[in-house]
């Protein structure tokens, strides 16, 4: 028997080769869309610190080559056969969190934990292991988190695609795809903020300012956004914070004096990198029946925490987990932006600058050196 031939197209993305180690752009081979996917053209992808943790070994991937980007938006190019309810010309958002609709977190309203994500950090297709559709030179190129938008083209899964309105513009629509949902799920579904709640944000990146926005929307009266670098300060001030700090003990403080000694009732945590240290400041910082919600990733290897037992128990307080905000993508997403256009979710104003694929290094030294909120790659 005679193997069918596959049909593929170039594509120029950035790679990783090794951990740690630098992007690279180069030009790989792309496999056109199977039944169930999709040929995306992108317009942009948002520079979320993931890739960069990626980069650096914090986060440890399946394989190498490994094409990178998970925050991404674009038009439809082409659609698999026998693919019903999609067409060239949509324009999409790609979602870093795959979504089936069959699975038990699925069905039971948590599409954040599908089932398919077991296979997320392999960079092969999510329900066929083994099976890639980028290459290079021939050999297999994982696709991060299933959807590779550091690159011009992406074949991806309709399970990590979410259709959209064609007005709203991409650049912008892309950060919904990891980061806008993150943060403001983290603030507002997993901190459960109630009217007049004191809540602190520590780090003030893209993740925290949507964070900062979801505990706002949740009615909080007091956001303390905790960042040492004055103009991200200077930033989540302009953006709706009440109260800035440069550091924890500060921001700690600082919530005491609002709640008449009680304490924060709730913490988001959006560094670049989690450290024990920051959770055990934000369990300090929060009163009793306080909570800890933890948006930010550290290093995979490093287990233990420097808090005490007996004080969670006695003060009741709770450490929450966040993945990608709680949310269920195929539905938040568009969620998200029907709030953009009424006018109820800031956007526009987290972009700090915009990027050319091969600038993406400068976007990361810019994000490093604490002069970005959010940096967008423009096609």
């Amino acid at each position: 028997m005679i193997a069918a031939m596959v049909e593929t197209m170039k594509t120029r993305g950035a790679i990783l080769r090794e951990q740690p180690g630098t992007f690279e752009i180069v030009e790989l081979d792309l496999e056109l869309p199977r039944q169930g996917e999709l040929l995306i053209k992108m317009a942009a992808s948002g520079l979320c610190h993931s890739d960069d943790s990626m980069a650096s070994g914090h986060m440890g991937v399946g394989m190498f080559p490994m094409c990178a980007g998970h925050e991404g938006a674009g038009v439809v190019e082409q659609v698999g056969p026998h693919t019903p309810g999609w067409a060239v010309g949509d324009h999409v958002v790609m979602t870093c969190m795959p979504q089936c609709g069959k699975c038990k977190p699925c069905s039971s309203g948590h599409g954040n934990l599908c089932d398919l994500s077991a296979n997320l950090m392999l960079g092969c297709r999510f329900d066929e292991a083994g099976s890639w559709r980028m290459s290079l030179d021939g050999a297999p190129v994982g696709q991060w988190c299933g959807v590779s938008t550091f690159s011009e083209y992406t074949t991806v899964g309709v399970t990590s695609a979410v259709r959209i309105d064609p007005s709203i513009p991409l650049d912008v629509a892309c950060l919904v795809g990891c980061g806008v949902n993150t943060g403001w799920g983290s603030g507002f579904n997993l901190a459960e903020p109630k009217p007049g709640d004191t809540c602190i944000v520590m780090g003030f990146g893209g993740v925290g300012a949507f964070a900062m926005q979801g505990l706002i929307h949740g009615g909080a009266t007091n956001v303390i956004v905790v960042d040492p670098i004055e103009f991200k300060r200077r930033s989540a001030l302009e953006l709706g914070a009440t109260h800035v700090a440069s550091d924890m003990q500060e921001a700690a403080e600082l919530a005491r004096s609002l709640t008449y000694g009680q304490g924060a009732d709730s913490c988001v945590i959006t560094v670049d990198i989690l450290k024990s240290q920051y959770v055990a400041e934000g369990l300090a910082a929060v009163a009793k029946r306080g909570t800890v919600v933890l948006a930010a990733l550290g290093d995979s290897t490093e287990v233990g925490l420097p808090i005490s037992a007996f004080e969670l128990t006695l003060s009741q307080k709770r450490l929450q987990g966040s993945l990608f905000g709680g949310v269920s993508p195929m539905w938040d997403i568009t969620k998200m932006l029907d709030m953009y256009q009424a006018g109820q979710l800031k956007l526009d104003e987290i972009v700090t600058r915009r990027y050319k694929l091969d600038e993406l290094h400068q976007g990361y030294a810019d994000l490093a050196a604490g002069i970005n909120i959010r940096g967008v790659i423009v096609y």
